[in-house]
């Protein structure tokens, strides 16, 4: 067995143990493998055991790896997670699955009008700052309804949920302070009327916090692939 089938299995097996610990199914969480930095050979491994939906976060080199992958483009879902610039809107738009990273009207809005009409709508989640660090993308917790509602309305694009980065923490306890406060903010969007389904939360360090949080998608990439090697980037 490869150390990416390997690695995938351990990683399934904690998201299924914090899922029993949660009182949750396992099934109810997605496994997104993120593959920014790594290969489409090891996007491809990945694949080959059982894995289908992959982050990436460099639009070239996601590009890249799309076209490397053309034969698998009907098994495979793709979701961009990176800092999303309006002048990168409309190839995001024509080729992938998913967008975690709006953090504003604009983009929602650039997105909505690039994306094919050939395609599925869009979809996306709204990035959010939970822990309010200035290093951080996304909409402060009080922005979210309003700019949440607007991308609602919006042709094209699909309005899934909410994502965020929270800042690291050192303990379990620790760790779910800020998940459980996006839980809370997608939870009132509900009561808002607003039909969402995704958080996506956690990461390779805080995964089992995310799930006993309610987290529907989490992104893991070191856990999965390796350490990685940002120098071409």
């Amino acid at each position: 067995m490869s150390d990416i089938a390997q690695h995938l299995d351990t990683v399934r097996q904690r998201i299924a143990d914090a899922a029993r610990a949660a009182d949750r199914l396992p099934s109810s969480i997605s496994l997104m493998a993120v593959s920014k930095t790594f290969a489409a050979a090891d996007v491809r491994a990945a694949h080959e055991h059982g894995q289908c939906i992959f982050g990436e976060s460099y639009l070239q080199e996601a590009l890249q790896k799309i076209e490397a992958l053309a034969d698998l483009r009907a098994a495979l879902e793709w979701h961009f997670i990176g800092p999303v610039q309006s002048n990168k809107t409309r190839p995001i738009a024509e080729h992938f699955d998913w967008v975690h990273s709006v953090d504003r009207l604009k983009i929602a809005e650039r997105l909505s009008a690039q994306r094919p009409e050939s395609l599925a709508p869009l979809n996306v989640c709204i990035q959010v700052n939970i822990s309010d660090e200035a290093s951080k993308s996304g909409l402060a917790p009080d922005e979210v309804a309003a700019v949440a509602h607007s991308i609602a309305g919006l042709p094209r694009l699909r309005l899934r949920g909410l994502m965020a980065i929270p800042e690291p923490a050192a303990t379990l306890d620790a760790q779910r302070v800020p998940h459980r406060r996006l839980h809370a903010l997608l939870d009132a969007l509900r009561e808002d009327g607003l039909a969402l389904d995704t958080l996506s939360i956690g990461m390779s360090a805080d995964l089992e916090a995310a799930v006993l949080e309610g987290a529907t998608i989490v992104r893991i990439g070191t856990a999965v692939f390796g350490e990685r090697d940002y120098a071409i980037h």
